[in-house]
């Protein structure tokens, strides 16, 4: 294969990741963090709205869930470890989201 070729196919999953859109990344964020994907994908779709990117980059960082695979965490889990940020408005968007989406996922 020539140099070329192998620098295309290096660089078309990066292009492609940067195509993501925010929602997205937030909810591969959430199911990485171990909530269901449907969930998550509702959730994804009201947070990406209601808080600001450091906001959220914080809900990335809780590091308890990590590695979990999607389902394994359920949303008392999660709204518990939300409340450990001391952000009082992500606290209401994760529980608030969490609530809507777990009815209606």
């Amino acid at each position: 294969m020539s140099p070329f070729k192998v620098l295309i196919a290096l660089l078309i999953p990066v292009a492609l990741s940067a195509c993501a859109t925010p929602q997205t990344r937030v909810r591969n964020g959430l199911t990485g963090l171990g909530l269901a994907y449907p969930v998550a994908d509702c959730m994804a779709e009201r947070m990406v709205d209601r808080l600001s990117l450091s906001q959220l980059n914080r809900l990335s960082s809780l590091d308890a869930f990590k590695g979990r695979q999607p389902g394994d965490v359920s949303m008392n889990e999660f709204i518990r470890a939300t409340r450990g940020l001391q952000d009082p408005e992500v606290l209401g968007v994760v529980t608030s989201s969490g609530a809507i989406c777990a009815v209606t996922s």
